[in-house]
Protein backbone atom coordinates (compact mmCIF):
# COMPACT_ATOMS: atom_id res chain seq x y z
CA UNK A 1 0.00 0.00 0.00
CA UNK A 2 2.83 2.30 0.69
CA UNK A 3 4.31 1.97 -2.83
CA UNK A 4 4.34 4.77 -5.53
CA UNK A 5 1.82 4.31 -8.23
CA UNK A 6 3.55 5.28 -10.94
CA UNK A 7 3.58 4.47 -14.79
CA UNK A 8 5.70 5.64 -17.98
CA UNK A 9 3.90 4.86 -21.39
CA UNK A 10 5.19 5.57 -24.72
CA UNK A 11 3.44 5.97 -28.36
CA UNK A 12 4.82 6.58 -31.28
CA UNK A 13 2.35 7.13 -34.73
CA UNK A 14 3.32 8.85 -38.43
CA UNK A 15 1.48 11.70 -36.74
CA UNK A 16 3.05 11.97 -32.98
CA UNK A 17 6.06 10.20 -30.92
CA UNK A 18 5.05 10.91 -26.94
CA UNK A 19 6.15 9.53 -23.70
CA UNK A 20 4.36 10.03 -20.60
CA UNK A 21 5.57 9.43 -16.68
CA UNK A 22 2.91 9.83 -14.27
CA UNK A 23 3.31 9.47 -9.77
CA UNK A 24 0.13 9.85 -8.62
CA UNK A 25 2.27 10.56 -5.29
CA UNK A 26 4.32 12.72 -6.03
CA UNK A 27 4.75 16.28 -5.26
CA UNK A 28 3.94 18.25 -8.65
CA UNK A 29 6.91 18.37 -10.19
CA UNK A 30 6.70 18.27 -13.95
CA UNK A 31 8.62 18.81 -16.92
CA UNK A 32 6.36 19.00 -19.87
CA UNK A 33 6.94 19.71 -23.62
CA UNK A 34 4.14 19.49 -26.03
CA UNK A 35 5.27 21.49 -28.50
CA UNK A 36 2.24 23.36 -28.14
CA UNK A 37 2.98 26.68 -25.31
CA UNK A 38 -0.48 27.08 -23.84
CA UNK A 39 -0.92 23.46 -23.61
CA UNK A 40 2.21 23.10 -21.51
CA UNK A 41 1.05 25.96 -19.53
CA UNK A 42 -2.46 23.86 -18.92
CA UNK A 43 -0.61 20.31 -18.05
CA UNK A 44 1.78 22.50 -15.42
CA UNK A 45 -0.96 23.12 -13.63
CA UNK A 46 -3.11 20.43 -13.88
CA UNK A 47 0.47 18.75 -12.39
CA UNK A 48 0.86 21.23 -9.50
CA UNK A 49 -2.31 21.05 -8.57
CA UNK A 50 -3.24 17.14 -8.22
CA UNK A 51 0.45 16.80 -7.14
CA UNK A 52 1.33 14.25 -9.64
CA UNK A 53 4.08 14.36 -10.87
CA UNK A 54 4.26 14.71 -14.70
CA UNK A 55 6.84 14.04 -17.67
CA UNK A 56 5.67 14.64 -21.27
CA UNK A 57 7.64 14.69 -24.26
CA UNK A 58 5.81 14.92 -27.42
CA UNK A 59 7.04 15.52 -31.24
CA UNK A 60 4.03 15.77 -33.25
CA UNK A 61 3.41 17.10 -36.90
CA UNK A 62 2.52 20.57 -35.72
CA UNK A 63 3.47 21.70 -39.36
CA UNK A 64 -0.13 20.22 -40.21
CA UNK A 65 -1.71 21.75 -37.00
CA UNK A 66 -2.00 21.06 -33.11
CA UNK A 67 -4.72 18.65 -33.41
CA UNK A 68 -2.75 15.22 -33.50
CA UNK A 69 -0.18 16.40 -31.24
CA UNK A 70 -3.32 17.84 -28.49
CA UNK A 71 -5.25 14.71 -29.12
CA UNK A 72 -3.06 12.10 -28.24
CA UNK A 73 -1.23 13.49 -25.53
CA UNK A 74 -4.57 13.48 -24.08
CA UNK A 75 -4.48 9.96 -24.83
CA UNK A 76 -1.45 9.01 -23.72
CA UNK A 77 -1.96 10.82 -20.54
CA UNK A 78 -4.79 9.26 -19.80
CA UNK A 79 -3.20 5.49 -20.41
CA UNK A 80 -0.22 6.60 -18.41
CA UNK A 81 -2.90 7.97 -15.39
CA UNK A 82 -4.82 4.47 -15.71
CA UNK A 83 -1.60 2.30 -15.41
CA UNK A 84 -0.21 4.41 -12.21
CA UNK A 85 -3.55 3.59 -10.82
CA UNK A 86 -3.36 -0.10 -11.33
CA UNK A 87 -6.21 -1.70 -9.39
CA UNK A 88 -8.75 0.78 -8.39
CA UNK A 89 -8.91 -0.27 -5.00
CA UNK A 90 -8.69 1.79 -1.53
CA UNK A 91 -9.26 4.81 -3.21
CA UNK A 92 -12.23 7.49 -3.06
CA UNK A 93 -12.91 7.07 -6.55
CA UNK A 94 -14.92 10.11 -6.70
CA UNK A 95 -13.69 13.30 -6.69
CA UNK A 96 -15.24 16.98 -7.09
CA UNK A 97 -13.71 20.47 -7.05
CA UNK A 98 -14.47 24.09 -7.68
CA UNK A 99 -11.67 26.65 -8.73
CA UNK A 100 -11.61 30.44 -9.89
CA UNK A 101 -8.85 32.43 -11.78
CA UNK A 102 -10.17 35.94 -11.23
CA UNK A 103 -13.64 35.96 -12.56
CA UNK A 104 -13.64 32.94 -14.07
CA UNK A 105 -14.98 29.51 -11.89
CA UNK A 106 -15.40 26.25 -12.77
CA UNK A 107 -16.37 23.13 -11.54
CA UNK A 108 -14.82 19.43 -11.94
CA UNK A 109 -16.41 16.36 -11.53
CA UNK A 110 -14.75 13.02 -11.69
CA UNK A 111 -15.68 9.39 -11.36
CA UNK A 112 -13.19 6.35 -11.65
CA UNK A 113 -16.01 4.24 -12.90
CA UNK A 114 -14.10 2.56 -15.83
CA UNK A 115 -16.84 3.88 -18.19
CA UNK A 116 -15.20 6.29 -20.72
CA UNK A 117 -17.32 9.44 -20.88
CA UNK A 118 -16.90 13.42 -20.59
CA UNK A 119 -19.80 16.09 -20.35
CA UNK A 120 -17.57 19.83 -21.22
CA UNK A 121 -19.34 23.07 -21.26
CA UNK A 122 -15.90 25.60 -21.07
CA UNK A 123 -17.72 28.74 -23.13
CA UNK A 124 -14.74 29.20 -24.98
CA UNK A 125 -15.22 32.57 -27.49
CA UNK A 126 -11.28 32.99 -28.98
CA UNK A 127 -10.33 30.73 -31.85
CA UNK A 128 -6.94 29.89 -30.21
CA UNK A 129 -4.87 30.50 -26.94
CA UNK A 130 -1.19 31.10 -28.27
CA UNK A 131 -0.69 28.43 -30.66
CA UNK A 132 -3.73 26.14 -28.81
CA UNK A 133 -6.92 26.05 -30.90
CA UNK A 134 -9.57 26.46 -28.66
CA UNK A 135 -11.65 23.69 -29.93
CA UNK A 136 -8.88 21.39 -29.00
CA UNK A 137 -8.70 22.19 -25.25
CA UNK A 138 -12.32 19.69 -24.58
CA UNK A 139 -11.24 17.46 -27.15
CA UNK A 140 -7.94 16.96 -24.74
CA UNK A 141 -10.23 16.56 -21.50
CA UNK A 142 -12.03 14.05 -23.64
CA UNK A 143 -9.42 11.99 -25.22
CA UNK A 144 -8.00 11.77 -21.74
CA UNK A 145 -11.19 10.69 -19.86
CA UNK A 146 -11.63 8.14 -22.76
CA UNK A 147 -7.96 6.74 -22.56
CA UNK A 148 -8.42 6.85 -18.64
CA UNK A 149 -12.12 4.99 -18.81
CA UNK A 150 -12.92 7.63 -15.55
CA UNK A 151 -16.39 9.69 -16.11
CA UNK A 152 -15.60 13.61 -16.68
CA UNK A 153 -17.71 16.52 -16.18
CA UNK A 154 -16.00 20.22 -16.49
CA UNK A 155 -18.37 22.67 -16.26
CA UNK A 156 -17.08 26.94 -16.84
CA UNK A 157 -19.53 28.37 -14.59
CA UNK A 158 -18.54 31.64 -15.30
CA UNK A 159 -16.12 34.15 -16.82
CA UNK A 160 -14.68 37.07 -19.39
CA UNK A 161 -11.52 35.43 -20.17
CA UNK A 162 -10.57 32.34 -21.95
CA UNK A 163 -7.28 32.24 -20.39
CA UNK A 164 -8.69 32.15 -17.08
CA UNK A 165 -11.86 30.32 -17.92
CA UNK A 166 -9.04 27.56 -19.01
CA UNK A 167 -7.25 27.70 -16.75
CA UNK A 168 -9.63 27.34 -14.46
CA UNK A 169 -11.03 24.57 -15.65
CA UNK A 170 -7.38 22.79 -15.73
CA UNK A 171 -6.94 23.54 -11.93
CA UNK A 172 -11.11 22.38 -11.23
CA UNK A 173 -9.79 19.17 -12.75
CA UNK A 174 -6.66 18.76 -10.92
CA UNK A 175 -7.72 18.66 -7.32
CA UNK A 176 -11.02 16.48 -8.04
CA UNK A 177 -8.60 14.09 -9.41
CA UNK A 178 -6.34 14.39 -6.65
CA UNK A 179 -9.54 13.81 -4.15
CA UNK A 180 -10.59 10.99 -6.69
CA UNK A 181 -7.22 9.02 -6.12
CA UNK A 182 -6.41 9.53 -2.68
CA UNK A 183 -6.09 6.19 -0.84
CA UNK A 184 -8.74 5.98 1.46
CA UNK A 185 -6.77 2.93 4.39
CA UNK A 186 -9.32 -0.24 2.87
CA UNK A 187 -7.94 -2.53 0.36
CA UNK A 188 -11.71 -2.43 -0.92
CA UNK A 189 -13.40 -1.80 -4.43
CA UNK A 190 -15.23 0.73 -4.62
CA UNK A 191 -18.43 -0.05 -6.16
CA UNK A 192 -21.41 -2.40 -5.12
CA UNK A 193 -20.25 -4.79 -8.51
CA UNK A 194 -17.09 -5.44 -6.76
CA UNK A 195 -15.28 -4.61 -9.27
CA UNK A 196 -14.49 -1.04 -11.70
CA UNK A 197 -12.67 -1.75 -14.62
Amino acid sequence: MNSKREATVSRKTKETDISVTVCLDGQGDNDISSGIGFLDHMLCALSKHSRFDVKLKCEGDLHVDDHHSVEDCGIVLGQAFKAALGEPKGIARFGHSLAPLDEALSRAVIDISGRPFSDLKLDLKREKLGTLSCEMIPHFLSSFATAACITLHVDVLKGKNDHHKAESAFKALAIALRAAVKRDGTDNVPSTKGTLY
